[in-house]
């Protein structure tokens, strides 16, 4: 599996409190993390870098070939519990990174399938050569709304409550993610971004950058996109091609 991966602070922010990590696996597959963080320019910086760091170090020891979902559902849970537990604690013992956290979308992928793990507004999604599959279901007030009826899915893209989110990795003792097995047929990709990318790019537009052009620069096509846009947000983008 190929990969491709790149983080931007955006055409406003000064700081970029989005991290990333990916690495290979021995049977030919690929993992990623993406994490956007919260909590002011330290604080934001620091929970993001922690939980990648903390994931990336967990798949890399843990991970065996030949893992059940239910395996990898596991050590993906143990993982993020750690993460949090790190980000929780340092944020308790040093003032001036109180409340910070960070979202985090994390999958691993080989022998085409594998899982995704998320927690917070960060997306996962699978895309083929015309359509986008959300693999990701939002943990954002805005989200809630909608599932409740209260509010349509074009109405959410621009609600003025859009960016608060219902969980956060580091923000309590204790987190819970959602996790998703998942399928990538030969010629799809899978897609890992924060909301610096789809807040600025349309779902038509990420299937058409995706599929035109090499793999190697495909996350820095999708930035380059949501900067011409505005990139009004930090902006990460990793795109796994089976």
């Amino acid at each position: 599996m190929k990969i491709s991966a790149e983080t931007d602070t955006g055409r406003v922010r000064t700081d970029n409190q989005d991290s990333y990590a990916i690495g290979d696996l021995p049977n030919g597959g690929v993992w990623a993390v993406v994490c956007d963080g919260m909590g002011g320019h330290a604080g934001g910086s620091t929970a993001s870098k922690m939980a990648a760091e903390s994931i990336a170090r967990d798949i890399a020891a843990n991970y065996r070939q030949g893992m059940s979902f239910y395996s990898l559902k596991n050590m993906l849970a143990s993982a993020l519990s750690r993460a949090n537990t790190a980000v929780f604690e340092k944020a308790s013992k040093e003032q001036e990174l109180y409340g910070m956290g960070t979202t985090v979308v994390a999958a691993i992928c080989a022998d085409g399938k594998g899982i995704v793990a998320h927690v917070g507004d960060s997306r996962c999604c699978l895309i083929s050569d015309s359509s986008l599959t959300k693999l990701t279901r939002d943990h954002s007030l805005v989200q809630e709304l909608v599932d409740a009826g209260a509010i349509t899915e074009s109405e959410a893209v621009c609600h003025p409550q859009k960016n608060i989110i219902t969980r956060a990795l580091g923000i309590d003792s204790e987190v819970q993610g959602d996790y998703s097995e998942i399928l990538i047929e030969k010629g799809e990709k899978l897609l890992l971004c924060t909301d610096g990318l789809t807040n600025h790019v349309s779902e038509d537009e990420i299937i058409r950058c995706v599929n035109t052009g090499e793999i190697f620069d495909c996350a820095h096509r999708l930035i380059s996109l949501a900067n011409s846009s505005g990139g009004t947000d930090n902006i990460t983008a990793v795109v796994i091609a089976g």
